[in-house]
């Protein structure tokens, strides 16, 4: 096996970026152009990459609707719903306000990908105009847009992401209550933890 160490030896065997279709560059802005925003206001679900001290995270965000607010064509905002505390992508967010971001929109075979910084923002104002149930977010962070272009639909295609026929059966998968008693010798989790979980939820979600 060949580790390839150098961007010439990679673009022997993928071409140099100004090879490419035109249809790979084109789609590539600095800002929300409508197309995007359609496809942002159409997102419920988006992945958080971000990046620290300790290396990158990438974090699931989900919202009611769409997860991400278009305030202008250079600023969205991601209102951070209830989670474990960890924080890890708002420590990081803090320390480095490089971001990146992917939308998924269920039932579309495009993606689309958001390169940019961030800052994490408590305005009053701004946390009450996001409440869900009156419930406003902790945070929100702004993401000011620096690269949005959408993402070819092979990847969920060869995924069969929204087909329900290949869809995972939950019973084959371990529990989240499984995974903890095994991790922690039995100190959290168990059928105990998932049994719980549903109401849990039901009182947490945002």
């Amino acid at each position: 096996m060949a580790v390839i160490r150098s961007i010439a030896a990679l673009e022997a065997i993928y071409g140099r970026l100004d090879e490419i279709g035109e249809a790979s560059t084109a789609k590539v802005t600095d800002r929300v152009i409508p197309a995007y925003r359609r496809m942002i206001e159409a997102a419920p679900f988006m992945a958080l990459a971000t990046v620290g001290a300790e290396g990158l995270d990438c974090s699931p965000r989900g919202d009611r609707g769409q997860v991400a607010v278009v305030r202008d064509d250079r600023t969205l905002l991601l209102p951070d719903r209830r989670g474990n505390n960890r924080i890890d992508s708002l420590r990081n967010v803090v320390r480095d306000p490089r971001v990146a971001l992917m939308f998924l929109i269920p039932g579309s075979g495009n993606a689309l990908r958001v390169n940019g910084e961030a800052v994490v923002e408590d305005d009053p104002a701004l946390l009450d105009s996001l409440a869900v149930d009156g419930k406003p977010p902790r945070t929100v962070l702004l993401v000011t847009v620096r690269d949005i272009y959408f993402q070819c639909a092979r990847a969920i295609l060869r995924a069969g992401l929204w087909d329900a026929e290949r869809h995972a059966d939950p019973a084959s998968l371990p529990t989240p209550g499984q995974i903890l008693a095994e991790l922690s010798a039995g100190r959290v989790g168990g059928d105990e933890y998932d049994r719980a979980w549903p109401e849990r939820a039901r009182h947490s979600m945002w």
